[in-house]
């Protein structure tokens, strides 16, 4: 079963495989990880003026099966070792370069999450994809074996690191005798900050496990908070604030922007819908899913705004038994 398979709502609504059952680790490093901490920075290029039988022997030599071509610094192309297969078929290994490559580019963002390059591997069968910065220059290639070493890497610098952390943090609401006991986690999101979208909702579902959330309420939570913070990011004006009320009984999260706000609520309710520009849509943004997958992480959510001053969004999860970080008197709503 692959990552994105490997989803369940909390509500007991399956939501990509009937055979799920929770949200991975794996998926949830996916969410955290930008494509620059695991793609391969140190790429062999080729130009369109190379002969095929010099690629032979770049390849042979570095043992990969693919190579970006180069034009001028841009990227112009992808050669694959089946566009050489073909070229020696032919027995046309004395032809340049650009009489093979593939012209038909397809691409990653270095500031993307790693789950952006599962996607994209999904839906086009690539083995390899170059990875390009906000200038569009190429920084770097990822394949699906950069995302199980990067995420195995990650799994290792903080498992000993976290596991302290949780313990001292999972301490927090003892010996704390009050009416009411809250942690609030404030974040401000700046719009069109793409480098850094993601942060928020990382150091949230941290800050969760410390407390002694199990990790499948905490990866719910973050996955939630992501969703909104990059809509703080591509939809806004100005950026907005994100804030998690953390109580024994329920996490209370919201999101608040001053505009540009949304004509339509419940049109932007629906599936695939977005307001965000053809250049947002260039980048790997906007499909128009975020409203749909906090849905399905969260026990409540609701949405309103107002066209020209702002939105407001609010998500709230309603602790189990189990789940609750301990027992004391149901806390107030978010104001």
């Amino acid at each position: 079963m692959s990552t994105l398979q490997e989803l369940q709502g909390r509500k007991g609504r399956i939501i990509t495989d009937k055979d799920a059952r929770e949200i991975s680790r794996v998926e949830e490093l996916s969410y955290d990880l930008k494509i620059s901490e695991v793609m391969t920075s140190s790429v062999k290029t080729v130009s369109p003026e190379m002969l095929m039988s010099a690629v032979l022997e770049i390849l042979r030599v570095n043992r990969i099966s693919g190579v970006p071509v180069l034009e001028n610094g841009n990227l112009a192309g992808i050669l694959s070792i089946e566009d050489l297969v073909r070229c020696m078929e032919k027995n046309e290994l004395h032809l340049p370069v650009s009489a093979y490559m593939s012209h038909n580019i397809v691409s990653v963002n270095a500031y993307d999450s790693v789950v952006k390059a599962i996607e994209t591997f999904s839906k086009e069968r690539k083995g390899r994809l170059p990875v390009i910065d906000e200038t569009g220059k190429l920084v770097g290639i990822i394949t699906k074996g950069d995302i199980t070493r990067g995420i195995l890497n990650a799994l290792q610098r903080d498992y000993h690191e976290e596991e302290l952390r949780r313990y001292r943090a999972s301490h927090l609401f003892e010996d704390i005798t009050s009416d009411r006991t809250s942690l609030i986690l404030r974040y401000n999101i700046k719009a069109r900050d793409y480098l850094n979208g993601g942060q928020a909702s990382s150091h949230i579902k941290r800050a969760l496990l410390r407390l002694g959330a199990n990790p499948q309420l905490a990866r719910q939570c973050g996955i939630a908070i992501y969703e909104a913070e990059m809509n703080l990011i591509i939809h806004t004006t100005s950026g907005g604030i994100i804030r998690v009320q953390i109580e024994p009984h329920r996490i209370l999260m919201q999101t608040t922007d001053d505009g540009p706000g949304i004509a339509d609520v419940e049109k932007a309710l629906t599936p695939g819908w977005s307001t965000a520009t053809q250049e947002v849509r260039d980048m790997g943004f906007g499909a128009g899913m975020g409203l749909v997958n906090i849905q399905r992480c969260v026990d409540k959510m609701t949405l309103e705004s107002t066209p020209g001053k702002g939105t407001k969004l609010l998500m709230e999860i309603i602790l189990r038994p189990e789940e609750r970080f301990k027992e004391i008197d149901d806390p107030e709503t978010l104001p």
